[in-house]
């Protein structure tokens, strides 16, 4: 997998996000705090989850100590979409910035540090970006069910609205 692939995956995974919380932001605070779940958890704990993972393999992928990401964001502490977003939006510039120095052969190379199996960097990242397609499926149907829809959210609707990844990936 190249790079251009990582980029590309990673830009469809934060638009993914971005559809999710304007679409949350529209609700009333009962919708979004609502018990109503999909495989477990509510809106509001599935976006907290994915922020949460996607921060989390990061941190484990870059090699840094247990205690920086073997833990869990509490979902009682983002009372709305705003919050989430607030707290998103940073974790994403670090990601994307983490992500721009990678190479092809960053992303060939096994990783081993804490407690990995020695899969390439890439499968790691496209594990992180497939948890989060499945992430934002359940908060499709969340967010339908309380009214506001994401709307069309396939890769190929994300490369209607961005253009073609760059190499034609």
């Amino acid at each position: 997998m190249h790079k251009t692939d990582i980029d590309a995956l990673f830009g469809y995974l934060y638009w993914l996000r971005d559809r999710a919380l304007e679409e949350a932001s529209k609700l009333p605070s009962d919708a979004f705090l609502a018990p109503g779940t999909v495989a477990f958890r509510d809106l509001r704990a599935t976006l907290v989850h994915e922020l949460d993972v996607e921060r989390s393999w990061r941190r484990r992928l870059r090699g840094e100590p247990k205690e920086a990401w073997d833990g869990d964001l509490p979902p009682e502490e983002y009372p709305d979409a705003a919050s989430v977003g607030a707290h998103w939006r940073p974790d994403e510039a670090e990601a994307r910035d983490w992500l721009a120095g990678l190479t092809d052969d960053d992303l060939a190379a096994p990783v081993t540090a804490n407690g990995l199996e020695g899969f390439p960097l890439s499968t790691y990242l496209v594990h992180v970006v497939m948890h989060g397609v499945e992430s934002f499926a359940a908060a499709a149907i969340l967010l339908n069910r309380a009214g506001p829809s994401m709307g069309n959210v396939g890769f190929l609707d994300f490369v209607d609205v961005s253009g073609p990844p760059p190499g034609g990936s």
